[in-house]
């Protein structure tokens, strides 16, 4: 058997059980072909997905696995933990189970994935290799024979074998064991290929001599960022994202991953994003090879700004500040709000990316909106008069106001096509101000009068400027 899903393993099945013994065990076991090319395939477009979305450096590692650079890459979906909720959570939307770890170590990382019950699993920096003593030796990714053996002498867990005496084991197992030992433990490195999808756009450069200053590495970046811009012109085309790599003499990897609002083909902007990451590669003993690929390309409009003295409103390009805020702390955490067609207050505004174009919506002209909305109503206590008169005073979060002002009520009904128990509730706003001239956004739920449309508290959902 070389593969079973999780309904065959709650059965008893295991991956290298023969057929025959497993439709004995499950009479009505459903067989397919194995199909190694197609897998391969398969897990050759994963990576090529993981690259596109996540990191500069990914590799496949068959049969089942991937491998993620996620140094410098992390902090742009919102840290360690974040990026391998994402991913776990888009392959299980495309219907694939996976488990994901981070570690100091990809090696240590492959073991912990596949050791673990956990789907996501981010060991902590330098705490790599003690988890890796309390996993089985068979995550060591040795041999099936000389994992026989070693549980044959006694020895079950890693951590058995990180204290004995290395002649002895060399001597009898070769030096396999003990470099897989030391890829696991950090150390030693371990190389690894990134696939490279063939429409990719990229230049490279060989040094005869290993390169490690700050300012030549910057000046190379500078060459290698004038011919990848001199193509995309001539392709009609801008960079959207860019990866480079740095091939140490160690034969590890260090990686820059920028990216941008819009099409960009402009060198000097390229070139400002990727030197404002320099300073976090680390060359080692040397760089050998230098190469910078443009991941994601995009068809390339010029637009052309107006800056006539006569207008009143020029047109600002803000897009070179959108990126240099996106790349230092993160694509998603840089968003603009767009309004959205809904009467709800807290359902009329979504989060969209700073250069996406207008949704072609727009907030009520009549009423004004708090320029800060709260994201989830707070209760207040209040003293008000009649139904339809605003508080005399309210109390929030222990401090007490009298209102000096106010207007409304401004009445929002419930959207009764998505939820049947908005057909009758409704909520009253009123705009207020207080002695000392600050302004809010509050609301009774309810009309004042009938049960039905609201418990008649009163809530605080937004704060003018």
């Amino acid at each position: 058997m070389f593969a079973a899903n999780l309904a065959a393993q709650a059965a008893g099945l295991r991956v290298g059980m023969a057929t025959a013994k497993a439709q004995a065990l499950v009479p009505d076991l459903i067989i397919k072909d194995a199909g190694p090319a197609a897998d391969a395939a398969g897990l050759e477009k994963l990576a090529l997905w993981a690259l596109r979305h996540y990191s500069p450096i990914v590799a496949a590692d068959p049969p089942d696995g991937l491998i993620i650079e996620a140094t410098g890459a992390a902090h742009l979906h919102g840290g360690e933990l974040a990026m391998l909720n994402d991913i776990v959570a888009r392959l299980a939307a495309a219907g694939i189970a996976a488990r994901a770890a981070m570690a100091d170590s990809w090696s240590a990382a492959h073991a912990i994935a596949r050791s673990m019950t956990k789907p996501v699993v981010v060991v902590p920096m330098g705490k790599s290799a003690e988890t890796m003593l309390r996993l089985p030796i068979v995550a060591l990714r040795l041999p099936a024979d000389m994992v026989a053996q070693l549980q044959r002498l006694g020895f079950v867990w890693i951590g058995d074998l990180a204290d004995k005496p290395r002649a002895p084991l060399a001597l009898r197992f070769g030096p396999e064991l003990h470099r897989r030992l030391d890829q696991a433990m950090g150390r030693l490195g371990e190389s690894i290929e990134p696939v490279r999808p063939p429409e990719l756009l990229e230049f490279r450069r060989m040094f005869a001599e290993p390169i490690g200053a700050p300012e030549t590495m910057a000046r190379y970046t500078g060459k290698l960022v004038v011919e990848l811009c001199n193509l995309l012109e001539a392709k009609g085309l801008g960079a959207r994202r860019l990866d480079l790599l740095f091939h140490r003499v160690d034969s590890q990897m260090q990686a820059i991953r920028i990216g941008t609002a819009t099409p960009v083909r402009s060198a000097k902007r390229l070139m400002r994003l990727l030197c404002d990451r320099l300073e976090t590669i680390d060359p080692g003993f040397g760089v050998e090879i230098m190469s910078l690929c443009a991941t994601l390309a995009e068809p390339f409009e010029t637009k052309q700004i107006r800056t006539s003295l006569l207008s009143e409103n020029p047109e600002t390009d803000i897009s070179s500040l959108i990126d240099v805020l996106a790349n230092r702390v993160g694509e998603a955490r840089l968003y603009r709000f767009a309004p959205v067609a809904s009467d709800v207050p807290e359902r009329s505004v979504c989060k969209v990316a700073p250069a996406a174009p207008p949704t072609g919506q727009d907030w009520p002209a009549q009423w004004p909106r708090p320029t800060r909305l709260l994201p989830n109503p707070e209760q207040i206590e209040t003293v008000a008069l009649l139904p339809d008169h605003p508080p005399v005073s309210f109390s929030w979060r222990g401090i007490r106001r009298r209102i000096k002002r106010a207007d409304g009520p401004e009445r929002v009904f419930g959207e009764w096509w998505k939820r049947d128990a908005e057909l009758a509730t409704v909520r009253d706003y009123f705009q207020v101000e207080d002695e000392a001239g600050e302004r809010f956004w509050i609301f009774r739920a309810g009309d004042g009068e009938n049960a039905a449309t609201g418990s008649h508290r009163w809530f605080l959902h937004g704060i003018f400027a």
